[in-house]
């Protein structure tokens, strides 16, 4: 054979698994061989000998299909002078594609051929034109025509070959796809177990009784979704105890034959596994997974179908454990079972194979089957299309349900053809029960060519197929991991099957026991969200059962069902709204907690629905920093020419601002739905109410430098003229509430050139200009910009010079007026003119002297006469957060008359928030420590449920009651259980604050 020849040859794809540059292939191809190739011409020998050389050249492996034939013909030739099986390839096109196919992908099915030589005939084309049925059915008449076996075990052997060989010709030649491939494979497992129980049957003692025995297929069996070569799992159910002996004696020859014929049977996943009775009666079976089953033996039964023997029996079996099936994800810990044991399976791999892994491994078949399981056991209970025992069935079940989203459930199927084919392709190959990816560089060669790939410019068939397989594993891992560690599965699987049946009827019962108020309205919102066929409509008969839930631990559920309403309706016809809820962490349950819970953020979130975005992620959920506020808003601002347009940006940002706060407050103490800060964050947890203040100051700060900017560029003054808004209040000590309004004084400093009139009328002009922009009427809390506290209250000037300032301090100013300059600090605008307007007060605030007697008396009599005129009509003292009985104001007076009396030489004693300034007092000995604790006890506790009656509220108000669904909002948000109880802690704790309030004034 000469170079040329040999390179010829291997054009057609010969000699590249033997490495010999198509040598071998000449010497099979020869006129000593098939008599294809003419050697000296280097040429087929003629057009049906070329076509065939084609047929072999498209082959997995054309160098095996080559060999495969070569020994067929030779098997052929032992038996007959002529070889038909060269004739009817070249007559018959159809043949031709199916035989050569088969040869080149599967040594076995070529082996078989070999060892019988006749069979081939069976992938041949039928008179009317159709290829050979490949639907798995035995056909025991024409495999006794072909085998000179007689004995029933042996006949089967060879019509489970034949079955198997049209399977694998339809499939390697595109005649069936994927599902039909598997659910033929399915078929012939059933028509192959039927035929071993006849024969186990047939061959029982004569005068025994017929056992009623029913075949129960499990596994990839039972999902219609079988392989090649793998354990077909079964269970074994009799009908009563009289059968149980001649059942059994069935049962165990069942096994053997099918062993002997085509594959192993593994009964493993029956009760008690390995140890326990092969086969059991109805009853029995029963009894155990009443009792004794565990949620993988559930997760299992998921798969059940009846397969041979007496099938009616077996669908009885399987009616009989559908309700404990559909139970078993409400056992508490069903979801962790699931999850676990796909956890030890990964476990158990051996290590060198994890990465070769298409079945057990990560992002392999089974992280999708897990997932599509575990969604079935929780969303099946009350939705039957969900009850498919096939993998891509239940996966489309799923999508069309609206419990997986298209995309993923898409990838999820695109995932799952993919394995299985690289699965399908690796067992044909030798008929070898394997999983694992080859690393040998020819048998991935083979492997990439018997799924189709074909090498490219830049880029062979191996690298394309790797790509590929890399590509669909991450996706399946990511995919698995987001579904099978959705925190909604928990939840959903808590929920009775009852409550996901949303019927009328079960509703409006379901609503009473959890406590609507008025179920008909309630019932009318859900008949609204999830009437139709929709697809929007799935999804929401998913999440509802759930929500309803949440909604009932509310002291109000139809306020929390109706805000749910409201912020569907906004947001429903969104892509984003409802896949958000489904699929992104613990969002649904924190919506349906925030919506039940408080008005101000449910109004909030009404009027910026697009902002429950911030509830999926932890770090959305954190207060911005002062500066990253300050620089959005001032960008948001500078986007618009038009001052009351930017304006509106910058209140729109401060209300998404608002729901960060409030969402992130509202779930600080709502355990597993509480944020958590990541690691090394500095933000601090919003659990602590002087957090929430310093956030909410924050937001202010940004709102009022914005608006300054905007209120400067609207009302030019003259260059040089240097502007400051200064905090006081709530504000200026970092203590801001949900409805603060903004106190502040406004101060500047006129240019040098400019007369006093010129520099004031145009500062005034500033002033106003921002107090009108931010009260513009607009969809989003006011903030008020009230500056009565500035000399001479409303009768004063709004804005004053810091001279004027400094001369009003120094002769005019009361104590009162010291006393709320404690908390001043500067907010925004010239920063040089902040600071000097603080260095200047400093004197005032922090008198180096003290206070004289007379001025401590002064107070303490302004202190009184707020208690007694200020205290709204009909108010309790003792539960007035602000203004009662060791509430808010009782211990800010008294860390301020500390301020005043000893910060002039203490200067630890300087800052502005309440907190601060008492634990410096504290540290320095001027109160007693047990004092300050109380104090701080009641200042916290009270600032704390002042918050809390704003965000259940939606309004101002200081007054806890006593009774009702208000105090009953309050416990609950802050992490209490029993209204009476609390209660009683508030009062406690707030005579001790006044105790210790009292004390300190009398000093």
């Amino acid at each position: 054979m000469t170079r040329p020849a040999r390179g010829l040859l291997a054009r057609y794809g010969f000699g590249t698994a033997e490495g010999d540059g198509g040598a071998r292939a000449a010497d099979l191809l020869g006129p000593e061989g098939l008599g294809l190739w003419r050697t000296d011409e280097q040429e087929p020998t003629d057009e049906d000998a070329a076509e065939l050389l084609a047929a072999l050249s498209r082959a997995a492996d054309p160098d095996l299909a080559l060999r495969q034939l070569h020994r067929l013909v030779e098997a052929e030739r032992r038996v007959a002078d002529k070889p038909a099986v060269l004739d009817a390839l070249h007559a018959d096109p159809g043949l031709r594609r199916r035989l050569v196919a088969v040869l080149g992908a599967s040594s076995a099915l070529g082996d078989h051929l070999v060892a019988n030589p006749s069979q081939w005939s069976v992938l041949a084309t039928a008179a009317d034109g159709l290829a050979p049925a490949a639907d798995g059915r035995l056909d025991l008449a024409l495999a006794g025509r072909l085998t000179v076996a007689t004995q029933p075990v042996a006949v089967l052997r060879q019509a489970y070959r034949l079955a198997l060989l049209r399977i694998a010709a339809a499939d390697l030649t595109g005649g069936r796809g994927l599902e039909q491939t598997m659910a033929a494979l399915s078929a012939l497992a059933d028509a192959t177990l039927s035929a071993a129980y006849r024969i186990a049957v047939d061959e029982l003692p004569e005068g025994t009784r017929r056992p009623r025995l029913g075949v129960v297929a499990m596994g990839k069996c039972g999902g219609d979704e079988l392989n090649y070569v793998s354990d077909v799992d079964v269970i074994f159910v009799a009908a009563d105890d009289e059968d149980l002996t001649a059942a059994t004696t069935v049962a165990t020859r069942l096994i053997h034959v099918c062993g002997l014929v085509a594959w192993p049977v593994d009964a493993a996943l029956r009760p008690e596994g390995n140890r326990g009775p092969l086969v059991r009666t109805l009853a029995s079976h029963l009894a155990y997974y009443q009792r004794w089953a565990r949620t993988w033996e559930f997760q299992a039964l998921l798969k059940a179908r009846p397969a041979a023997g007496d099938l009616a029996l077996a669908g009885e079996w399987i009616e009989a454990l559908a309700p404990l099936v559909w139970r078993a994800a409400e056992r508490p810990e069903a979801v962790e079972d699931v999850r676990a044991m796909r956890r030890r399976i990964i476990e158990n791999i051996p290590p060198k194979q994890l990465e070769r892994e298409i079945k057990r491994g990560s992002g392999g078949l089974r992280d999708i089957e897990f997932a599509v399981q575990l969604l079935q056991l929780v969303h099946g209970r009350g939705d039957d299309s969900l009850r498919a025992p096939g993998t891509i069935p239940a996966l489309r079940a799923l999508v069309a349900g609206g419990y997986v989203g298209r995309a993923d459930g898409e990838a999820l199927l695109r995932g799952y053809r993919f394995l299985r084919g690289v699965e399908h392709r690796l067992q044909l190959q030798g008929l070898r029960r394997t999983h694992t990816v080859p690393t040998e560089p020819a048998a991935l060669r083979w492997l990439a060519a018997a799924l189709g790939y074909t090498a490219t410019q830049g880029r062979s068939a191996v690298e394309i197929f790797r790509a590929d397989w890399v590509a669909h594993a991450a996706e399946v891992r990511r995919l698995h991991a987001k579904l099978l560690y959705r925190p909604l599965l928990e939840s959903v699987a808590r929920v009775p099957a009852d409550g996901l049946r949303l019927t009328p009827e079960a509703a409006r019962h379901r609503l009473e026991i959890l406590g609507f108020a008025d179920p008909a309205g309630a019932l009318r919102h859900l008949q609204a969200l999830t009437g139709g066929v929709s697809r929007t409509a799935a999804i929401q008969r998913t999440l509802l059962p759930v929500l309803l839930s949440e909604f009932a631990d509310a002291p109000e559920p139809d306020r929390g069902l109706l805000n749910y309403r409201q912020v569907s309706d906004k947001l429903g016809s969104t892509p984003w709204y409802l896949r958000l809820l489904r699929d992104e962490g613990p969002v649904a349950r924190r919506l349906a907690r925030v919506l039940s819970s408080s008005r101000y953020a449910a109004d909030l979130l009404a009027r910026e629905p697009e902002a429950l975005r911030l509830l999926a992620e932890e770090s959305e959920l954190v207060p911005r920093t002062r500066e990253v506020l300050c620089d959005g808003f001032a960008a948001a601002a500078a986007r618009y020419p038009d001052p009351e347009q930017a304006t509106r940006a910058v209140r729109a940002l401060r209300r998404r601002e608002l729901v960060r706060i409030a969402c992130a407050d509202l779930l600080s103490r709502a355990g597993g739905l509480a944020p958590r800060p990541e690691r090394g964050s500095r933000s601090a947890a919003l659990a602590e109410v002087a957090a929430v203040g310093t956030a909410l100051a924050y937001v202010t700060d940004a709102t009022l430098a914005a608006a300054l900017r905007t209120a400067r560029a609207a009302q030019p003054a003259p260059p040089g003229l240097r502007f400051a808004v200064i905090g006081m209040g709530r504000l200026g000590g970092y203590e801001s509430n949900y409805l603060s309004d903004a106190d502040v004084l406004f101060v500047y400093d006129p240019p040098a050139g400019v007369t006093e009139s010129a520099a004031s009328a145009a500062a005034h002009a500033v002033a106003e200009e921002l107090r009108r922009l931010l009260g513009m009427p607009a969809p989003d809390p006011p903030l008020g910009v009230d500056a009565d506290l500035r000399p001479e209250g409303r009768q004063g000037p709004l804005v004053r010079s810091l001279a004027a300032y400094a001369q009003y301090y120094a002769r005019w100013s009361k104590v009162w007026e010291a006393q709320a300059l404690l908390r001043s600090r500067f907010v925004c605008g010239d920063a040089d003119l902040g600071a000097e307007f603080e260095a200047m007060v400093d004197p005032v605030r922090y008198p180096a002297d003290g206070l004289t007697r007379e001025q401590v008396i002064e107070i303490r009599r302004i202190k009184a006469r707020v208690e007694n005129e200020r205290l709204p009509r009909g108010a309790d003292p003792a539960t007035h957060t602000k203004l009662g009985r060791g509430g808010l104001a009782d211990v800010e007076w008294a860390v301020q008359l500390l301020q005043l009396r000893h910060a002039g030489e203490q200067p630890a004693l300087r800052g502005t928030r309440t907190l601060d300034a008492l634990a410096a007092a504290r540290d320095a000995g001027l109160v007693d420590p047990a004092d300050a604790a109380e104090m701080a006890a009641g200042w916290t506790l009270a600032a704390q449920v002042r918050n809390a009656l704003m965000l259940v509220r939606g309004r101002a108000g200081d007054q806890l009651p006593r009774h009702g669904v208000e105090l009953a909002g309050v416990v609950r948000l802050l992490g209490r259980d029993d209204p009476g109880e609390f209660l009683d802690e508030y009062l406690r704790t707030a005579r001790r604050s006044r105790a210790a309030m009292e004390r300190v004034l009398e000093a």
